[in-house]
Formats: structure tokens, C-alpha cells, sequence
């Protein structure tokens, strides 16, 4: 059976750096790929390979490069398939405020500072930004010390300056969280994902974090910008994506596999979420795939 397991992530920079830069020759495995955010932003460039990219309420394939940027807490789910003769995935992982909160204050970081703004809707750039700031991104990693942060946040600004781009949850994907947030927000979605096959009721979920469904609806809303239930159908929803991409069973099928009892209110669901009916979803997916 298919898994995702959304949970915060720790990321740890290397040693006497601020910024984690990590390059690829090789496609993750399955297995490393799940579910989750982290404070840190996160740039990813492929120079030749394909997979996909789930961020946000954002699911869709790539098919020969890619060019993406993460913001903070910003949900996301991505792994390459194959990554084809001399491909790499080169991957920067950052704080935002790893100069410092003064320094992003200074007027010369007015661009970058609406770039991060920007990220916590995801952005994709597109052929004409991918062909000049792709080949700089891949240079990171050979960099050290100053030097590495000097070239970072050149690519940082060329970044702010594109307009070839497009935002992946252009209505917004709110999750904005504080440290001692991420336990109880790891734990609520480690609750859904053992759980969301079954009916899972506001009072389970709220005893589960020790909170009372009043205090667990206030808070959920406050950090996620959703309500549970919103949640949890999303969760299905994006399970059933995956099932209808990566499986031969039936429509039918894959709605109650996802916790669905109610046919209709299930292709009600599926297309709030993802703005198409599920068997156009999955003919699309074949087409690209194929």
C-alpha cells in the first residue's frame, strides 16, 4: 500500500555553514520521499531528469528539468523517477533569517525579502530562468564560507528579478508555525496518516494532542489556515491522486480506499481540491506520464 507520512523535518546545515547545499547524481529513493515542511526554504534545480512535485495543494510531473522554490512551512512532497545521462538535483536549504533579522531589514534586500514572500506559495520558474540561474544554483555546492553565501544570494536576486515564473498555490497555502508547534503538528498528522482510512471524529483528534475540541479547532485553524476536516479531505484527496496515478484500481475503489464512503461527495471533494473530476484527472496523468 501506498504511504506518505507528513511530519516536520529538522534540517541540520554542515558544519561552519549556514546554508545546506546538496547536489545528486543518483534519484531519491521512495522511501526517503514523504510528506513534510520544515522553517528552512528550500531551492531545488534538475538539470535533466523527471518526477514529481506535490507542494502545497500543488500535485503535478515534470519531464526534463526543474526549477522550484519552497518557502518556509510550506507543505511538499517531491522525488525524481529517473534522472537521465549527466542529470543532477542540486538542493539549497536555508533559513530565512539565516544573515540575520537586521540584515534582512536593509533596503538592498527588498527584492529577495518579496522573493521569500512569494515562496510560501511555491514557485515555479519557468525554460528562460532555468537556462541562466540553473548552471549558477549547481556551482553552490563547490562553494565554501563567504564565498558560497556571496554566489547564493546573487542567485537569490536574479531569482527576485524573473518574471518567468508561475505560483503553485496561487490562492495562498497558509501554515505558518512557532517551534513548539512542530511536536503537536507532528503528531496530529502522524494521527492522520495511521487514521485517515477511517472516520476520524473531532473529539479523537483533539484528546489525541490534549485539548479540548473548542482549543483543538482555534488552534489547527490558527497554525494551518483550515479547518480538520478541510485537512483530512485534503489528505484523502492528494492519497487518491497518487492511487489514481500509480495504480490500476477502479475509481470506485480508490474512493473508499481513501476514507471516502459517499461516492458522489468524494468527486464533490476531489474537484474543490484539484479543479478537475477524477477521471480527467487521471487521463491527464496518463497522457503526461506516457
Amino acid at each position: 500500500m501506498l504511504q506518505t507520512k507528513p511530519r516536520f523535518k529538522k534540517i541540520t546545515p554542515d558544519f561552519g555553514s549556514s546554508i545546506t547545499a546538496i547536489q545528486k547524481t543518483k534519484k531519491r529513493k521512495r522511501s526517503e520521499a514523504f510528506w513534510h515542511f520544515h522553517p528552512e526554504v528550500e531551492l531545488v534545480y534538475v538539470n535533466k531528469g523527471k518526477g514529481r512535485r506535490h507542494i502545497g495543494n500543488h500535485l503535478s510531473y515534470f519531464n526534463n528539468s526543474q526549477l522550484i522554490l519552497i518557502g518556509s512551512n510550506l507543505p511538499h512532497n517531491g522525488f525524481i523517477d529517473r534522472l537521465t545521462s549527466k542529470g543532477k538535483e542540486t538542493m539549497i536549504q536555508f533559513h530565512p533569517e539565516f544573515l540575520g533579522d537586521l540584515f534582512n531589514k536593509q533596503p538592498e534586500m527588498k527584492n529577495i525579502m518579496a522573493l521569500l514572500e512569494r515562496a510560501k506559495k511555491g514557485i515555479l520558474f519557468k525554460s528562460e530562468a532555468k537556462k541562466i540561474i540553473g548552471p549558477k544554483i549547481e556551482k553552490l555546492p563547490k562553494h565554501v564560507g563567504i564565498k558560497r553565501i556571496s554566489k547564493f544570494l546573487e542567485v537569490l536576486e536574479l531569482l527576485a528579478l524573473t518574471k518567468d515564473y508561475v505560483l503553485l498555490n496561487e490562492n495562498g497555502y497558509v501554515f505558518e508555525t512557532q517551534p513548539q508547534d512542530s511536536n503537536k503538528i507532528d503528531k496530529i498528522f502522524k494521527y492522520v496518516n495511521s487514521n485517515y482510512q477511517d472516520h476520524i471524529t473531532l473529539d479523537q483528534i483533539a484528546d489525541h494532542v490534549s485539548l479540548t475540541v473548542p482549543a483543538f479547532c482555534r488552534y489547527f485553524k490558527k497554525v494551518t489556515g483550515k479547518t480538520f476536516t478541510r485537512f483530512v479531505n485534503e489528505y484523502r484527496i492528494f492519497y487518491a491522486t497518487k492511487l489514481l496515478t500509480e495504480s490500476q484500481s477502479s475509481i470506485t475503489d480508490i474512493c473508499f480506499e481513501c476514507g471516502f464512503n459517499n461516492f458522489s461527495h468524494f468527486n464533490k471533494v476531489f474537484n474543490d481540491v484539484t479543479g478537475k473530476t477524477a477521471s480527467k484527472y487521471r487521463s491527464e496523468m496518463k497522457q503526461i506520464i506516457q
